[in-house]
């Protein structure tokens, strides 16, 4: 592991070694920037999204801790005693860094999941219709007019095209959340 205090960061970014200490942080398996002022942890996120070019995760509990959260890809703020400057500047909020791991693994897995499946049954829906019309404008020799009147559209895509998507997003687990937070590498499969 590595500890790295503010002083030092400050040397490191005043004295161009950048390269340096990204060349020196992958050899390790922990990184841990301590008694670092806010612009100094903004930094450190900016450095490794733009030269490692990999998506951050910042998590903080304070007023401090916002700009790290607003420069990484993905904020997580942690209600706390600091108060929720944190929690309105994050994309998720936890209570407790103990709920981070279920965030992650399970929510985060289930979520990915979800996504790629709805993206698929999206694509499915627009081809349907699409295909639809195609076909239709050989039959009426492509005057441009419409096979479905205005207000069946709205209610096509209102009741018949939206209940997939709600029924996926409320129940769709297709691995139980303790098996997830038993076999962390599940994590990885969509990837």
């Amino acid at each position: 592991g590595l500890v790295v205090d503010g002083r030092t960061l400050n040397i490191i970014f005043q004295g161009g070694l950048e390269k340096k200490f990204l060349a020196l942080t992958k050899h390790c398996r922990s990184v841990l920037c301590c008694r670092s002022t806010p612009l100094q942890k903004s930094m450190v996120v900016k450095l490794i999204r733009r030269q490692l070019k990999v998506m951050t995760l910042s998590i903080g509990d304070g007023a401090n801790d916002v700009s790290m959260i607003q420069a990484a890809d993905v904020g997580i703020g942690i209600s706390g005693q600091e108060g929720m400057q944190a929690v309105m500047a994050s994309d998720f909020a936890i209570s407790r860094f103990k709920h981070l791991k279920k965030l992650l693994l399970v929510h985060g897995h289930w979520c990915y999941a979800r996504l790629a499946k709805m993206v698929i049954y999206f694509f499915y829906k627009n081809v349907s219709y699409v295909n639809l019309l195609f076909w239709y404008q050989f039959f009426c020799g492509f005057s441009g007019s419409t096979m479905i009147d205005y207000w069946q559209m709205i209610f096509f895509n209102l009741f018949f095209t939206s209940l997939p998507p709600l029924l996926f997003g409320v129940l769709d687990r297709h691995v139980s959340a303790e098996t997830l937070l038993v076999l962390p590498e599940l994590y990885k499969n969509g990837q």
